[in-house]
């Protein structure tokens, strides 16, 4: 699977299609580049070297998954706060605990090297458990695969 997008929305539907996947068994691996790295930045600020665009960059990305915002009706921030909280009351799982939920459960998730050279994006920025490559590594994961998703 490859997770393009930065918005809620479509990184929560990845992720509960991956953890539904990884609970039938099957192997499951995440491709994150571009905007779908934003779901895996740490929610702090890492003090790493880059340069001024790069740095610029960072400040205008949302820093980790509580952050994102949707991908329609967001409306500065107001459509996501608005959507965490009929999850809440609906008891539904926030992006955070599936992210948990797919480390414990073994998904590989690869954070697209070539991106994050394009973001400014550092190892350190990011959670822990992921692996880093490019696509080439996601291309001989996906050779063996009966299903790929673009989200």
């Amino acid at each position: 699977m490859i997770v393009f997008s930065g918005d809620l929305d479509k990184v929560m539907a990845a992720f509960i299609i991956a953890n539904g996947a990884a609970a039938m068994g099957d192997d499951v691996t995440m491709f994150f580049t571009f905007w779908g790295l934003n779901a895996l930045r740490k929610p702090e600020n890492i003090k790493v070297k880059k340069s001024f665009l790069q740095g610029m960059f960072g400040k205008m990305m949302p820093r980790g998954a509580d952050k994102l915002g949707i991908s329609k009706m967001n409306f500065g921030g107001m459509g996501a706060a608005m959507m965490k909280t009929v999850m809440k009351q609906q008891n539904v799982t926030t992006l955070p605990e599936l992210i948990q939920t797919a480390k414990e459960q073994d998904i590989k998730m690869i954070a697209c090297t070539m991106s994050m050279d394009v973001m400014g994006i550092r190892e350190e920025e990011l959670i822990d458990g992921l692996e880093f490559a490019g696509v080439a590594t996601y291309l001989g994961e996906a050779d063996e695969a009966n299903v790929n998703l673009f989200i």
